[in-house]
Parts: structure tokens; sequence; C-alpha cells
């Protein structure tokens, strides 16, 4: 198994065209009040960008976006519901995404990832593999990918997260069944999401207490001589918070489609942006799992990446 770089920015590019495209032959388009919104969006994101990059770069820790992933979305949409006015369909994706976002942070934050001097903290260990890869030598190449990947894109992909809310501001529609849908398909998804996290943390915790226990890793008890987690939800699916995360932001969309904005809009670039994305990051993580597990190619055959359709009897 062997993740190539070249298709999946081939995929990103395209789809950095169809979003422009979808605004403008799709629509809505922004009324001033939507526009003034989004310059201030544009500034906190820009500032957030130049940050990751900087201190990227001085520090050497590549996971400065990672900690600010679940914040800003959180800090983007109570600025939109604040400029449209507290509306009862913008409070009800602020409170949400603030539940999503609160969750995640306790994710990363019992990693390690935060630290009182901010600019440190556990760094996501696939960039380290990333970093050593013969496709960013030298190291100037791996600047220009911090710089148009790990801090410009994936900020602009998270403030586009938030796009189905900016195009509600100044609607009027009455909540409705679609809303019900929306926030039980959202709140449901922040569910799974959060038992697939406790699910693989329990496992890794577990794993590696036995492993500095002085015992070896294909000496441990089952499940554990694996080295990756095949219970519960990652049973069933090799991601199943991938597939959340996913579900998460698809959903959210829906509320646009229930205040009026209509079934297809533009609002729809950032859910679309994540799926290909975690297409990458998944074959990324997959990746090293088999560079490091013998059976996890095994595990990838008999389970399904991201739907829960299948169960792993290995």
């Amino acid at each position: 198994m062997k993740l190539n770089i070249i298709p999946m920015a081939i995929l990103i590019g395209l789809s950095l065209i169809v979003c422009p495209l979808l605004y403008v032959y799709v629509g809505p388009a922004l009324d001033a009040a939507q526009i003034g919104v989004l310059k201030t969006l544009g500034i906190i994101c820009g500032c957030s960008a130049l940050y990751c990059f900087v201190v990227g770069e001085l520090t050497g820790n590549n996971s400065q976006m990672d900690k600010l992933w679940s914040l800003l979305p959180i800090v983007y949409i109570w600025v939109i519901a604040c400029h449209g006015g507290f509306q009862a369909r913008l409070v009800i994706m602020a409170v949400l995404v603030t539940l999503w976002g609160a969750r995640l942070t306790f994710n990363f934050a019992r990693k390690g990832a935060y630290k009182l001097k901010f600019w440190e903290g556990e760094e996501d260990y696939r960039w380290a593999v990333v970093r050593g890869k013969k496709e960013f030598q030298p190291h100037w190449k791996w600047i220009l990918f911090n710089l148009l990947f790990i801090s410009t894109y994936q900020n602009a992909l998270v403030l586009l997260l938030t796009f189905p809310a900016l195009v509600l501001m100044g609607t009027d529609a009455p909540l409705g069944w679609v809303d019900i849908l929306a926030a039980v398909l959202t709140l449901g998804f922040i569910i799974y999401e959060t038992v697939a996290d406790e699910q693989q943390w329990a496992f890794q915790s577990r794993k590696w207490a036995l492993i500095k226990a002085g015992q070896k890793l294909e000496s441990l008890p089952e499940p554990y001589c694996k080295g990756f987690n095949t219970t519960g939800l990652w049973n069933m699916s090799r991601h199943p918070n991938y597939f959340a995360e996913q579900g998460i932001w698809i959903s959210l969309y829906l509320f646009s489609v229930a205040g009026g904005i209509g079934l297809v809009n533009w609002s729809m670039a950032g859910a679309l942006l994540l799926v290909v994305l975690f297409m990458g990051s998944s074959a990324l993580g997959e990746e090293i799992s088999a560079s490091k597990y013998p059976l996890y190619q095994d595990y990838c055959k008999k389970v399904s990446r991201f739907f829960p359709i299948s169960k792993y009897n290995g």
C-alpha cells in the first residue's frame, strides 16, 4: 500500500476549480451584509494561516493548524450568527458546531497537543512521515507545502465548512422538518465520532500500557497484538471517526437547504473538499499502518474504509 501524492494533488486542484463555478452558476450571490461578514472571517482566516506557517517553520512543529481546526469554526459560526441577528436556525447550527469543537478539542488535548507555550505540544505523527518523503526533498519543497497546503489550504477549508451558515444570513424561512433532520443527523454523527474516538483511545492506551510494562507487541493478548484497533466501530469501518466527521458537515449543509437556499448551492464546497481531504488523509494513515503492522493489509481487504458495512474476522 503506497500513497501517491500526485493524484490527490490533481483531485484537490480540480475541486478548487469546481467550487467557484458552483458560486457563479448555482448561487446564491452574497449580499452586502454577507460580504462584510466574509471579509471579517477572511481576515481571521488569513491571520491564522500566517501564524500556522511562521510558527510551524520556526518550531518544526507542523500541527499548529491541527490545534486550531476545532476552534476556528466555532469562532466563524458565532460571528455569522451574531451578524445574522441570532436567528434560530443559525443559533442551532452554532450550538452544534460548538459541541463538535469542544469534543474534538478535548480529544486532541488529551494526546498532549496543547501546552502553556502554545507553539509547542505533540505534533501529529503523520507530519514527520510526510516530511521525510523524497517528494519533499530538499527542504524548500516542504516549506512550499507548508505554506500552500498545511497553512493556507486547510485554513481556507475550515472557513468554507461554515459557509452554509453564511448563506442563511437574512433568510426568514421558518424552522421545519428538514431542520430537525439536519440537527438529528449532526448530533448523531457527533455521538458516533465520540464513541469511535473513545474506543480508539481505550485500545491505544491499553496497548501502550502493556508495551511500557515490558511486553512485546506480538506477545500481547488479543486484540492488542495486531497493533491496530479492530474492536467496536473499528470492526466495521477502518475510519469510523472520519466517516462521522464527513457526516457532520454534510448534515450541517442540510440547514442551508432547510432555509430555502436550494437543494444544491455553493455552500456545499466545504463539505465536498473535506471528503477529498479525508481520502488523502486516510490513505496516508493506512500507508503508515501497513508499514508497521503485518495484518493491516488483510484488515483493509475485509473492512470498508468509511462506511460501516462489513466486519473483520481476522
